[in-house]
């Protein structure tokens, strides 16, 4: 897979942003720009029906329509256009009277004809858009009535674009959206460095650890809530990370202790036995002791390869449905038989028969690692009992209990608590490697609660 070009968080949002920015600022502004054009041809439409109306009351009477066309071109600047609005005063077949002399939408008429376009006068509607000789006009028609007769009409053309200059208007539109387009990505970018901060500094924290330094600091004092729990995650992490490697460091010393004493005694007493050195029934016990430390040696070897095994999926699970009351009353009989000890052995099942599609070698593998560690935790004496449920097995024993600070730890590889270690040899397998084997028939095994009373473990189908 070839690898993507990657970019800085800060440059991947802020463009984004500001891209988008941008996107919704141009529709915002075509709609302004729409808004107020369609507002502004709206009120200057109404301003020339008044003025229309105006005209028409003032023209009715009079005869001498140059000095009238004056005034009426001086109300007309008020308007504020770049091009007046043309007013023309007609009679009431449309011929023209009186009208602007100057130029304007008229020169775009049919010169031949003093008269306006029929259509204009076609419709009842006062205000009409029209489209003339390709030009767009609007106009506004008012009937001169004089003594309850009409008389004529005053008609106003003034063409769309100049009906919706308002150049002024949009070049404060543009500068407003322009504006909240820069303040926009400076906030954006000022935020996005805020946050990318303690973001980076993680990350750097990330690459510090992977060259395997554990002693990093990050600053906690942030507000948002996201990544304060980012940062407080990261250091939980790293001390754990400092925990385990110590751990790991110690218990790897243990192991090879643990392996390399039975190797010792068994190469001094063989020695000790060739030589000649003990003879009779000492020699004998010498041989037994040897086989002892070589059965140990071997067991611990055993685990090792189960437990390899089992991480790397090399085994096979037979499911079953079993009477799981009968299963568990055999398994802790087939354990209590080969025990050398006073400890007491209680097993409690419903009076209902529960039935479970397990493994049943593999469910006793579990159960009877978790007895031998409850037997070596009472030092071979107190009470045990195995409880059944519909959900999940327990096993409680009345032994002093785990230290708090070491039950974290309990289902780490090769993790031995500090009173084991000086009891029992062995490599700290069992716990990980029956919680392995409980997840693969489906179930959990947990420590549900310890203390100076005893511990319980319990083994919980999901």
């Amino acid at each position: 897979m070839k690898n993507k070009k990657r970019t800085t968080l800060l440059k991947y949002w802020t463009t984004r942003y500001l891209f988008s920015l941008c996107i919704g600022l141009l529709l915002l502004g075509f709609a302004s720009f729409w808004w107020i054009r369609q507002t502004t041809i709206e009120n200057r439409l109404n301003l020339l029906e008044y003025l229309a109306a105006e005209t028409a009351e003032r023209a009715a009477g009079q005869s001498n329509f140059a000095e009238f066309d004056r005034r009426i071109d001086e109300r007309a600047r008020v308007l504020d256009m770049g091009s007046p609005p043309q007013l023309f005063i007609t009679n009431n077949k449309g011929v023209m009277m009186g009208g602007p002399r100057g130029p304007g939408p008229e020169n775009r008429l049919r010169p031949e004809k003093r008269k306006l376009p029929a259509k204009i006068f076609a419709s009842s509607e006062p205000v009409q858009k029209l489209k003339i000789n390709g030009l767009s006009l609007y106009s506004i028609k008012e009937p001169i009535v004089l003594d309850s007769e009409q008389r004529g009409w005053v008609v106003v053309l003034q063409t769309e674009d100049e009906l919706a200059d308002v150049n002024q208007e949009y070049r404060l539109i543009a500068i407003l959206l322009f504006g909240l387009g820069l303040l926009g990505w400076g906030v954006i970018y000022v935020l996005s460095k805020r946050i990318l901060k303690p973001i980076q500094e993680v990350a750097g924290a990330a690459a510090v650890i992977k060259d395997g330094q554990y002693d990093v600091q990050l600053n906690t004092d942030v507000r948002e809530q996201e990544i304060y729990d980012l940062v407080t995650s990261f250091e939980d992490m790293t001390r754990r990370l400092t925990q385990l490697e110590k751990l790991r460091a110690e218990l790897l010393a243990g192991v090879t202790h643990d392996l390399k004493t039975p190797v010792t005694s068994i190469s001094g007493l063989v020695q000790a036995v060739r030589d000649g050195i003990v003879t009779g029934e000492e020699r004998e016990e010498f041989l037994d002791i040897t086989l002892k430390e070589i059965h140990r040696l071997q067991k611990m070897i055993a685990d090792l390869l189960d437990f390899n095994s089992l991480s790397a999926g090399a085994f096979t699970l037979h499911m079953e449905t079993c009477n799981m009351n009968e299963l568990v009353h055999d398994i802790v009989r087939q354990w209590s038989v080969t025990q050398q000890n006073a400890v007491q052995c209680e097993v409690q099942t419903p009076d209902t028969l529960i039935t479970r599609e397990t493994d049943p070698l593999r469910l006793q593998q579990i159960l009877i690692n978790l007895l031998n560690n409850s037997s070596q935790a009472m030092d071979g004496m107190g009470k045990l009992t195995v409880s059944l449920f519909e959900d999940r097995i327990e096993v409680a024993d009345s032994g002093p209990g785990i230290l708090e600070q070491e039950q974290p730890y309990i289902f780490e590889r090769f993790f031995r608590g500090e009173k084991k270690k000086l009891k029992v040899r062995g490599l700290g397998l069992g716990l990980p490697f029956s919680k392995m084997l409980a997840k693969a028939l489906g179930a959990d095994l947990v420590l549900k609660e310890s203390g100076p009373s005893g511990s319980v473990f319990a083994v919980i189908w999901k």
